[in-house]
């Protein structure tokens, strides 16, 4: 077969991915870089050219929604025939269908999908005191655990060795997790890493299973390599068996859930364990305009540790666009009201609501922009909170659909019936209320009429076999089937408003307009990041806020939570604006409010990148918390000297100059004019006063050499 339109239209690193020859295969690809593209033509180049079957591929991702896109790229490139899924989906997929076997005829268990509950019941058969809040974190550290194949009795040093901080102390945590499988053994249930254990263990303790799936799937993909966890690895490693035909996708730039278990190692690691591994590196970004790359780059410029190795330098390939912005207000009420503002701005002047982002570190931030979009009309929807399909008024909406079922006439045109079928429930598509959580419900069951419109009318929704119908009649029963079918895959519609995420469930979309808040050093990073390792990580959430954006940016923070309250420094991984052409000439100070008329000027920390904006960091050219690398000798001498230059004066030694002054001359060694000067509150006549000592003494001067000097001039 021809695989020319395959090819057509790569870049030359994206054809190089596409045409290596079957092996192992990873592509490193940077945000925006077009990852999906290059491994589904991948795929359909292997097919089409007669390399491998369609039916032998099992592509394999972390959300239901990049498991779907993938199969209508493929659909769309003429490559139906191949499975893309979930881990989850997939392991669920195979465990079923062996279950006869693998269970002598026993029924297969029941999936639990929330962990909560029972780890709840758990924790009070251990003896231990869990609300919600505890339930939850516990439930995270069992996840973990499982993720990283611990057992309940070699948590607590499992955990001691990751840095794990549970929420009690790790004995009781390692009862609680033991209580939790008992627990689930008795009710006969399973969670989802019990789901791929199995699947491992079917094929690990079971030739006949083992064979039959491999002879199944013979061809691997992995989308978000670096997201995956050891459990996931295992059954990878179960899948391939001893072959070598794998194609692996990844950013260790975009790691960000290694509290979930997941390791960047195993990308940084393939090239390793796979001698003849053939790499290639995607960084031409089509998302972003060159301004917005800049400023990605700049921020993962000053990442340290273990996933730097595998940094990527993004090359912008869209027209130049506007400048990131960062505006410093007074408290997050002010900026939240702005964002409100500029979020209405966006809309009146024509961009889609559901194009624009919000995006913060934590859960508990998105309040304060709920009420302030609210207050502002402005639509808006929060991503990560509750899933769509669970929602209240979605969930009484399809109750409402099923029951049309056996009131609207059959012959009805399906969006009409799901029009009259919504009435039911009191909604009504040209009512919108007033923005906030009554017009975020409206936007929920509007989504579901957008969606039969595309039902009734688009190919990809025709059952197998009506490809090449020209016309067909859907009905409401089918169209229930498909809101049935998406429940269960937790494929949610698209709901206009502006989106309000954390930046974890921000990762893998994209807007024309994001606006990155909150950024204050004990949110991002947030406080409880300690170690080089979670610092890091904290680092490239900022790198993946950043690379969401397609043209517009906006970083923010408050000077303080609350109006008059304790002050805060900006994120110290944000670089200086001002320093390259990809990024703002200034710092634009909101001047919105009376209370905020400082002009702020932003100076950058020499070692690691970070902007500085207290007094004593700036004159230090450093963060409070990056090494300091202090000439101890030098640091004596400038005091000695300082003491005696007073006392001849007659005047307190500060006035010479302060403590943090000789601090900062001891760290940065200024031997020219221009250096001592670039260091804050020194001026022209401080460097007329004392430079040419300060240089001697830089230089390895005594202080009484350099006292004598002084006598002699």
């Amino acid at each position: 077969m021809r695989t020319d339109g395959v090819l057509s239209g790569l870049d030359p690193e994206q054809r190089t991915a596409v045409t290596a020859p079957a092996g192992p295969v990873c592509i490193l690809a940077g945000a925006g870089t077009g990852k999906t593209r290059a491994i589904t033509h991948r795929i359909a180049y292997r097919t089409q050219s007669g390399e491998i079957s369609p039916r032998h591929v099992l592509a394999v991702t972390f959300t239901a929604r990049a498991a779907a896109e993938m199969r209508a790229r493929l659909t769309s490139l003429g490559t139906s025939a191949v499975q893309a899924r979930t881990f989850h989906a997939a392991a669920m997929r195979q465990v079923r269908y062996f279950a006869p076997r693998l269970l002598e005829g026993r029924q297969m268990p029941e999936l639990v999908e929330s962990k909560a509950r029972l780890v709840g019941l758990a924790a009070a058969r251990a003896g231990v005191r869990a609300d919600r809040a505890v339930a939850r974190d516990l439930a995270g550290e069992i996840e973990w655990a499982k993720s990283s194949l611990v057992e309940p009795g070699e948590y607590a040093v499992a955990a001691a060795k990751a840095l794990r901080e549970p929420p009690h102390e790790p004995a009781r945590v390692a009862e609680v997790f033991a209580a939790y499988e008992s627990l689930k053994r008795r009710q006969g249930v399973i969670d989802f890493e019990d789901l791929l254990r199995a699947a491992v263990w079917g094929i690990e303790e079971h030739p006949d299973v083992a064979d039959q799936i491999r002879a199944q799937y013979r061809h691997f993909v992995v989308d978000e390599y670096q997201d995956v966890n050891p459990l996931q690895q295992r059954l990878l490693d179960a899948w391939l068996g001893d072959r070598d035909d794998l194609t692996v996708v990844g950013d260790a730039s975009q790691t960000i859930y290694s509290f979930t278990g997941a390791t960047a190692g195993y990308l940084i690691d393939f090239p390793r364990q796979r001698r003849n591994a053939v790499v290639v590196r995607l960084v031409r970004d089509y998302r972003s305009t060159p301004q917005v790359v800049g400023l990605a780059n700049a921020v993962i410029k000053q990442a340290r540790g273990t996933e730097a190795k595998l940094r990527l330098e993004l090359v912008g390939q869209r027209r130049p666009g506007p400048e990131p912005e960062l505006k410093i207000f007074p408290d997050e009420q002010g900026e939240a009201a702005a964002v409100a503002r500029r979020c209405r701005e966006l809309i009146a002047g024509g961009m889609p609501a559901n194009e624009i982002a919000v995006l913060f570190r934590i859960n508990a931030q998105s309040e304060s922009y709920e009420e302030a979009l609210a207050e502002a009309q402005v639509p808006y929807v929060v991503r990560g909170g509750e899933r769509f399909f669970e929602r209240p008024e979605v969930r009484q909406a399809m109750v409402a659909l099923r029951a049309g079922v056996r009131s609207i006439p059959g012959e009805t045109p399906l969006v009409e019936a799901v029009l009259e079928g919504l009435a039911a429930t009191g909604w009504h598509r040209d009512k919108p209320p007033p923005g906030g959580a009554a017009r975020e419900q409206w936007e929920a069951l509007n989504a579901l009429v957008t969606l039969s419109q595309e039902y009734a009318s688009a190919p990809e929704f025709l059952p197998i076999g009506e490809a090449g119908s020209v016309q067909r009649h859907v009905t409401l029963a089918m169209f229930n089937d498909e809101l049935a079918r998406r429940a269960e895959q937790q494929h949610a519609p698209t709901v206009a408003g502006v989106t309000l995420a954390s930046l974890h469930s921000a990762k893998g979309l994209e807007w024309d307009a994001v606006f990155l808040v909150g950024l204050a050093d004990g949110t991002l990073p947030t406080t409880y990041a300690k170690t080089p390792d979670q610092l890091e990580e904290e680092r490239r959430l900022l790198y993946v806020g950043v690379t969401r954006a397609r043209r517009q940016l906006w970083l923010s923070y408050g000077q303080s939570r609350s109006t008059g309250g304790r002050p805060r420094r900006p994120c110290r991984f944000l670089p200086q604006l001002d320093r390259s052409t990809a990024a703002p000439e200034r710092t634009v100070v909101d001047r919105s409010r009376k209370t905020d008329r400082r002009r702020v000027q932003v100076a950058l920390c020499r070692i690691c990148g970070a902007t500085l904006l207290a007094g004593a960091d700036r004159k230090l050219g450093r963060c409070p918390t990056c090494p300091s690398d202090l000439d101890e000798d030098l640091h004596e001498r400038l005091q000695v000297w300082r003491a005696a230059t007073a006392a001849e004066l007659k005047v307190p030694a500060y006035v010479v100059f302060t403590d943090a002054t000789l601090v900062a001359m001891a760290e940065r060694r200024p031997a020219e004019p221009a250096q001592l000067l670039a260091i804050a509150g020194i001026g022209p006549r401080k460097l007329g006063q004392y430079g040419e000592a300060v240089f001697a003494l830089v230089a390895g001067a005594s202080p009484e050499e350099v006292a004598q000097k002084n006598f002699e001039n």
